[in-house]
């Protein structure tokens, strides 16, 4: 069997998959050698074991503590990747994984004290977290915060047990939990927040919102997992960027990225680390002025031709796209 990709060398076998939620599953995977990974860290996975479909997950499990690499994945409507993961994967299946990668980690933050907080599926990393501080730094005052819609949608409902946590649902009246959405006052409610090193994972809406409190009640060391990347409006004005294939304009703010300037205007582009890593962005620049900050993946064939990671490439001038 060989790789699909360079970018994805690591091939796993799915030994079981256990149903989390109603719409979320973990799959378990033997790596037959040592994957070094950090705590917090996503791969991505080669969709349906094929070059051009790379996806971005959570390594959900923990190293030196679990004993399977674990991605927990959220099943989403037309999602190309999690439905292959979460309705034809199977026990035995073999899937293809990327390095590790990602900053979001915890491993190199030198404190004591922590504030992990968790919206729905964000949750991946920071249980990845919460148990490599358990087991390497057992000494730490760790404090989490777990907002779900409905309590049937806790994501490791079990393992939550051995830990302390505050879990908020939106239904009301339910026995464990605390009915609503985080607020300023439950925030004020952990002690020494301001110095606590803060860490935040969920929708981007929910990050926003961690951000504005827990920096308006003096937290200084604040860290968000930028893999979940909000879509802006479309803009009116701004940088032009002209499609010859379909014929179409568009705008970009100027200091926009291009892939952001593609997406908020719902242009076709597969993304998935955005960070200038996995290549799946790879789009033609045919006229025009911009910096790039990184050109993995790209041979210098390919960017003599003017190709360009769009998460990567930030324009200067008006462009025009193949």
């Amino acid at each position: 069997m060989t790789m699909p990709t360079p970018q994805c060398p690591w091939r796993m076998q799915v030994h079981h998959i256990r149903q989390e939620t109603p719409d979320v599953w973990t799959l378990s995977l033997l790596c037959h050698d040592f994957y070094p990974y950090q705590a917090g860290q996503y791969a991505l996975v080669s969709i349906r074991n094929r070059a051009d479909v790379l996806r971005a997950y959570t390594i959900s499990s923990t190293p030196g503590v679990s004993p399977f690499i674990t991605l927990t994945v959220r099943r989403i409507h037309e999602g190309e990747g999690s439905n292959w993961l979460t309705r034809e994967v199977k026990r035995g299946d073999y899937l293809w994984l990327s390095d590790a990668q990602g900053e979001f980690i915890c491993a190199d933050k030198a404190t004591e004290r922590f504030l992990l907080l968790a919206g729905g599926c964000g949750v991946t990393p920071i249980m990845s977290m919460r148990r490599w501080l358990a087991k390497y730094r057992p000494q730490a005052d760790v404090q989490v915060i777990y907002n779900v819609r409905t309590p049937q949608d806790v994501i490791f409902a079990e393992e939550w047990r051995d830990y302390p946590v505050t879990l908020i649902t939106e239904s009301a009246g339910v026995p464990g939990f605390t009915e609503g959405r985080l607020t300023r006052d439950m925030l004020l409610q952990v002690p020494d927040l301001a110095a606590r090193t803060v860490m935040t994972c969920g929708p981007a809406p929910y990050m926003a919102f961690v951000e504005q409190e827990v920096k308006a009640l003096g937290v200084t060391r604040f860290y968000k997992e930028k893999f979940f990347t909000p879509v802006a409006e479309a803009a009116a004005s701004g940088l032009k960027f002209t499609t010859i294939t379909p014929a179409r304009e568009f705008y970009g703010p100027v200091g926009t990225t291009l892939l952001e300037a593609m997406e908020s205007n719902k242009v076709p582009v597969n993304a998935a680390c955005r960070a200038g890593v996995c290549g799946c962005c790879k789009t033609r620049v045919l006229s025009g002025e911009y910096r790039v900050t990184s050109t993995m993946t790209l041979t210098e064939a390919e960017m003599a031709e003017g190709y360009v990671l769009a998460c990567s490439c930030h324009p200067e001038s008006d462009l025009v796209l193949a």
